[in-house]
């Protein structure tokens, strides 16, 4: 089903339904500050599971989460202080922060070095629904491995909406990935470049 929310002021009804979804097992598709992105629950081995089908991906390569904000990060990775003050300066926004887990994150979220991806998007909907539900939400972006990303949530519905629960339609995001940075021994390593400027990187 797709689910209109107001993207700059989410009800609350429609984000306590989406909540309802992710905790009985659910995978929604819903809209970040960068592209569309499809979640479940991250303590849900159910949902975990069917976004590896729904993506066609190798469950080998984890997906990353996002957080509500820095205080609830800091419970699923390692936050120096180096690391800390840079993702207090960036966040949230269209990046994704590699860091080292903690035991909390299921091993199906870790890479075999034991890090994770965590992201605290700059989206009224998308941190809605993690403040709700008390604890990350996975994320990756709505698509099949290797494809383009899809943008707009009446083709993500008609591509994949028989796979997804609920299509929440916060409007047309037309922005690239996350960039994916890599912070791991207090070190700045881009990994990918994406949505997001990186120019603060050569000022540190």
């Amino acid at each position: 089903m797709i689910l209109s929310i107001n993207p700059q002021n989410p009800q609350k009804r429609l984000i306590t339904r989406v909540v309802e979804c992710l905790k009985q097992g659910g995978v929604i598709a819903y809209p970040t500050d960068t592209t569309y992105g499809i979640g479940c629950d991250i303590f849900n081995k159910k949902g975990v599971k069917k976004i590896y089908q729904i993506k066609q991906r190798d469950p080998k390569k984890p997906f990353s989460f996002i957080c509500s904000d820095l205080s609830d990060a800091s419970a699923y990775a390692q936050i120096s202080n180096f690391a800390f003050r840079t993702l207090r300066r960036n966040l949230p926004g269209p990046y994704t922060f590699v860091l080292e887990a903690t035991r909390v994150v299921p091993d199906t979220l870790t890479t075999k070095q034991k890090t994770v991806g965590i992201r605290i998007p700059n989206d009224p909907i998308a941190l809605a629904i993690v403040q709700e539900l008390g604890h990350p939400l996975v994320t990756t972006s709505a698509n099949i491995s290797g494809d383009d990303p899809i943008q707009d949530p009446s083709v993500i519905y008609d591509a994949l909406g028989k796979s997804i629960d609920i299509v929440i339609d916060g409007g047309v995001r037309l922005g690239d990935p996350s960039t994916v940075i890599s912070l791991l021994d207090d070190k700045i390593e881009i990994l990918r470049q994406g949505s997001g400027d990186v120019s603060w990187i050569h000022q540190l």
